[in-house]
């Protein structure tokens, strides 16, 4: 019997931009589906979809793991991580290549897939065991330790579309990690639960690991990935650039992180929010000039440079600081400070000024927010990756040693005679 649970040989994804996959349960709604769009349907058949509508979200991409393995998959965002993890779990299929997996396979992909929304916690607990080839009795064994974990005892037998977002992927990765599957795929869903769930999480899935199932889990959050997984898989723009010990294809990828990315951050199609202001540059300024790298204790200024596509009278920016694992630093914002930022013109900059960098020297991200009129206009994850270098924060020529934390904070000592 082969020692890998999951094979991988020269897996290709390719889509036809404007077209989604459609599945019919019924030859009516197919002929319906068909007489409704003729000519895309003929132009389908035809084969003749010119170039510039293909997209590769996966090529050539190859790999194994072991039984007993956890694998972590990392890359930027349009990497191919999603696409790849659905093709994992047989909601999508390839358009070229294989997969070849080994035992049961459970997955948690997105909220909203697994359950019927319709049908109670228990019910759906009970449907998903009986999918993965449990017989009733085995999941009634299993049952109060689904339960307890997801933490949602008294919400037990109502219908899970009125369960939140929250409650709904407590239930969905404990129904998934506690049903005994050989092969457990998580992706980045887990963002949604508080951080006290997610370390129950990570728990739990380093448990099933030991236990000799497999596990592959996807996120952008690259210091949970360090503390759970031992190899990952870095995809980049849907080839595997790496297949190595995850501190390695960690390494690979923030070199991969550079300030010149910064153009490309802002013209993502697909962002978040209504548009009614859109980034179109990120700045970093250190005595007047554009810089990637800041050095701690100096001041900085963070333009945003925006367009406007809706008269507004005001903004709200906010900044994501984080470093470079995905480890959240602070957050800031003109409406934490009551700054108002008007935006009365078509193109302006929004900016953020600090008079003592307080960060101690490493890599980090910024993402930009904003919106306007209580609603969310724009989303730019990764606008900009800096780095920051040493400097004399405190003014006595030292900073605390490495791995004291990421902010530096100003104090003074002062000598009282006593205990008071």
């Amino acid at each position: 019997m082969s020692k890998y649970a999951i094979q991988v040989e020269g897996l290709g994804k390719e889509y036809i931009i404007g077209a989604a996959e459609q599945r019919h349960d019924s030859f009516r709604e197919m002929l319906t589906s068909a007489l409704n769009s003729p000519l895309r349907k003929l132009h389908k058949l035809g084969g003749v979809a010119s170039e510039d509508e293909r997209f590769w979200a996966l090529r050539d991409v190859s790999f194994n793991v072991e039984q007993g393995e956890v694998l972590g998959i990392i890359g930027r965002n349009g990497a191919g991580k999603s696409t790849l993890l659905k093709i994992l779990s047989r909601i999508t299929s390839p358009t070229e290549g294989r997969i070849v997996t080994r035992g049961r396979v459970a997955s948690l992909l997105e909220v909203g897939t697994g359950f019927h929304p319709e049908l109670t916690g228990r019910e759906n607990i009970f449907l998903n065991g009986s999918i993965l080839g449990m017989s009733k009795a085995r999941i009634q064994l299993k049952l109060d330790e689904i339960v307890e974990f997801a933490d949602i005892g008294k919400f037990l037998d109502t219908p899970v579309k009125r369960y939140s977002s929250g409650m709904y992927v407590r239930l969905a990765f404990s129904v998934a990690a506690h049903l005994e599957p050989d092969v457990l795929l998580i992706d980045e869903v887990l963002a949604v639960g508080d951080s006290n769930f997610q370390n129950k999480c990570l728990g739990k899935m380093g448990e099933v690991a030991r236990g000799g199932r497999t596990v592959i889990f996807v996120s952008h959050n690259l210091s949970m990935v360090q503390t759970l997984c031992s190899k990952a898989v870095l995809l980049e723009r849907g080839f595997l650039v790496s297949n190595s010990s995850v501190q390695e294809a960690i390494g690979d990828y923030l070199s991969g992180q550079k300030v010149t990315d910064l153009g490309a951050s802002t013209k993502r199609e697909g962002r978040p929010g209504n548009g009614w202001i859109r980034v179109t540059e990120v700045n970093l300024r250190m005595n007047g000039q554009d810089t990637g790298v800041l050095q701690t204790g100096k001041p900085v200024a963070i333009h945003i440079g925006y367009a406007l596509r809706k008269q507004l009278d005001s903004a709200g920016f906010r900044i994501e600081l984080k470093t470079a694992l995905g480890e959240s630093v602070s957050a800031l914002s003109n409406d934490y400070s009551g700054a108002v930022v008007k935006v009365d013109a078509a193109h302006a900059s929004a900016i953020c000024s600090i008079d003592s960098l307080p960060l101690v020297p490493g890599r980090y991200a910024l993402t930009i927010i904003c919106g306007a009129l209580g609603e969310l206009s724009d989303v730019v994850n990764d606008a900009l990756v800096f780095d920051v270098v040493d400097g004399d924060f405190f003014g006595g020529g030292k900073l605390p040693p490495k791995g004291s934390g990421h902010v530096l904070i100003p104090h003074e000592w002062t000598y009282s005679k006593g205990t008071g």
